[in-house]
């Protein structure tokens, strides 16, 4: 089997001055959502945005620690009596995709910074997406920050780059030159690993190429949070959670679908993995 490219991380100070400095997205029309892919993206419909920002990465270790060690945060993740979170853990062998119990298991002691549980830590990954962000950290993030969490239908129009109706943020092939364009999944799901794009978990957010707007990790890596609730039936509608974006490692494909702006900066949503 031929292997994409492992792509190289840009250098530790232009991470650094990528994930300061925003980026403004004009803002228009588009399709959105998907009658091809999960049925809760359809029907695909037409969607208006105003021009807003974003961040140009999704939120990094490095910029969360800084926000914990500013104003002594606990995530939700590290309160009593729980104090645990969901940890990917590969299974041996194929099981019932139906049941995601079966790769997501509570872990006592996994946290933002123990993301797989009590005895590993994020020393080497201050470039790698901060996970087990609950909704509530998500927007006490925000607000240090001064800023906001994207609505589902800002994130869509900034993660299609410009490119009105292309499957991927890059155009319609998944992988154009045999060359891996994100961190996701190779391999059956979720017993088969097959790293060929390099990563066996989160990759640095910089990684592989940005979008057609210079955001990056706008597919792939880890899931992120909206502002917007979630519901089957279509945006409006009362429902006990906000929506995370399904741009995860397991997908090959992006995900998507609803809602409106106003020009105040946001964050390229917090990421979560539990």
């Amino acid at each position: 089997m031929i292997r994409g490219a492992v792509p190289q991380s840009v250098s530790p100070s232009l991470v650094a001055e990528l994930t300061s400095d925003p980026i403004w997205i004009p803002g228009g029309t588009f399709r959105m959502g998907s009658d091809r892919h999960y049925p809760e993206e359809a029907p695909a419909h037409r969607v208006t945005v105003d021009g807003f920002w974003m961040d140009r990465t999704p939120v990094t270790n490095r910029q969360f620690r800084r926000f914990v060690e500013e104003t002594g945060y606990v995530t939700l993740a590290e309160r009593a009596p729980k104090n645990s979170s969901l940890v990917f853990t590969q299974p041996k062998q194929a099981v019932d995709l139906r049941d995601c119990h079966q790769w997501w298991v509570s872990r006592p002691g996994a946290d933002w910074s123990h993301p797989s549980g009590p005895n590993s830590s994020i020393d080497g990954y201050d470039d790698h997406p901060v996970v087990h962000v609950a909704y509530l950290d998500a927007e006490r993030y925000a607000c240090w920050a001064g800023k906001s969490l994207p609505t589902e239908a800002e994130w869509e129009f900034a993660a299609r780059g410009g490119l009105e109706g292309a499957e991927f943020a890059w155009g319609n092939v998944f992988q154009p030159c045999a060359r891996y364009l994100a961190n996701t999944w190779q391999g059956a799901f979720p017993h088969q690993n097959l790293r060929q794009d390099g990563y066996e978990r989160t990759s640095p957010v910089t990684a592989f190429p940005p979008n057609g707007y210079a955001l990056y990790d706008m597919i792939g890596n880890v899931w992120e949070w909206t502002s917007d609730y979630y519901s089957p039936r279509g945006a409006g509608a009362e429902a006990p959670k906000s929506l995370m974006k399904m741009n995860a490692m397991i997908a090959t494909d992006k995900k998507i679908s609803t809602l409106i702006a106003d020009p105040r900066p946001r964050l390229n949503a917090l990421n979560r993995l539990s």
